[in-house]
């Protein structure tokens, strides 16, 4: 199925490992040109070479999204490089969470500024572009503990409510400049963060993803090149008449629509 990507213009926020780099590829193996942001340069380099096997043009960029004039640096690159933005899928974050009393206020704003302003200073650049040419995609990532949270989930679970928000609120805006904005709402998926987690405490990488599948209905952790068949679909012309949704990917696990 083609799904009209050819020759369009995809920024992907922390594009290096797990769902950004599944993502980037996903998009560039449907004839996207891609741009990816993340912080280390290694790892923007071995991506970058990974999707530009595709034969589409790459843009790596080392931006951090908490810096407001990385972002901007980043963004006025893109448009240097190619003119255009016609994808923008807001994916950089990490999953902070710990017991409400020591959460101290440096976390807080570690986990909103990486989460919530690096997506709204990323929308905020991109929409007067895509407004210029008559439309484009915004895709955030956010996870079904946004819907549904937990004891000892903050503030991962407020920033990602946040972007339930902010998905709502931008569709509503800009749904007459053609300006599709949607949210992904992973569960468990298998993600760099957790390669390493099982590293530092010894554990075989296996047998931590089977205990972490066995409370999943489908019974295992997502891929990431799962979420990026559905990032992908967001962004696709398939999707033409979806905005201002969620999508619950999360094997079943979710007890909320």
């Amino acid at each position: 199925m083609d799904l009209g990507l050819k020759g369009k213009v995809a920024v992907v926020t922390g594009g290096t490992e797990g769902i950004g780099r599944a993502t980037a590829l996903k998009l560039a193996q449907e004839g996207a040109n891609v741009a990816i942001c993340a912080r280390r340069q290694a790892l923007l380099d071995k991506a970058a070479a990974e999707i530009g096997k595709t034969g589409v043009t790459v843009l790596a960029f080392a931006a951090d999204m908490t810096r407001s004039g990385d972002i901007e640096r980043f963004l006025k690159a893109v448009i240097e490089r190619f003119g255009r933005i016609d994808i923008l899928f807001n994916n950089a974050g990490t999953s902070l969470r710990g017991k409400f009393l020591e959460v101290d206020d440096s976390k807080w704003h570690e986990d909103l500024d990486l989460k919530v302003f690096g997506a709204i200073r990323c929308t905020r650049f991109a929409v007067p572009y895509m407004k210029k040419q008559g439309g484009g995609r915004i895709i955030n990532i956010t996870t079904i503990g946004a819907k549904q949270p937990g004891a000892e989930s903050m503030p991962t679970t407020v920033s990602r409510a946040a972007g339930l928000a902010l998905t709502k609120a931008l569709s509503r805006e800009y749904a007459a400049d053609n300006i599709l904005v949607n949210t992904v709402c992973i569960g468990k998926i298998k993600a760099g963060q957790h390669e390493r987690k099982a590293a530092r405490n010894g554990i075989d990488l296996k047998a931590y993803y089977e205990e972490m599948g066995k409370t999943v209905p489908l019974g295992r952790v997502g891929e990431a090149e799962e979420v990026a068949n559905v990032v992908a679909f967001l962004a696709s012309q398939a999707a033409s008449y979806v905005t201002g949704t969620s999508i619950n990917l999360d094997g079943g696990i979710s007890g909320v629509l």
